[in-house]
């Protein structure tokens, strides 16, 4: 887990299995002011693949990653526990 700090308190972190990102979190007071975008760029250099599912009705997030690079590769009808929450895949090279 890569964490990200503002003013001494943690501003988000990101958890990551190999070169998959299973989890990013922002601070909803801190969106928008890069601290995602930095986190991202800190797990980039370690993989230079990256990959991650994204909730296909959260276009807010979707729209953060894909300006962040990644593409969608394929969807998926339900969530990781088989509940009918449509997932995207993504994927982004360095």
């Amino acid at each position: 887990m890569t964490a990200a700090e503002r003013d001494g308190r943690v501003a988000g972190f990101v958890g990551t299995v190999g070169h998959r990102v299973e989890m990013l979190f922002v601070d909803p007071d801190l969106h928008g002011q890069g601290v995602g975008r930095a986190l991202l760029a800190q797990v980039g250099r370690d993989h230079p693949v990256l990959e991650l599912d994204v909730n296909e009705q959260n276009p807010s997030a979707l729209g953060f990653y894909r300006a962040q690079g990644f593409e969608v590769t394929g969807r998926s009808a339900t969530d990781d526990q088989g509940r009918p929450f449509p997932l995207l895949h993504l994927r982004r090279e360095a």
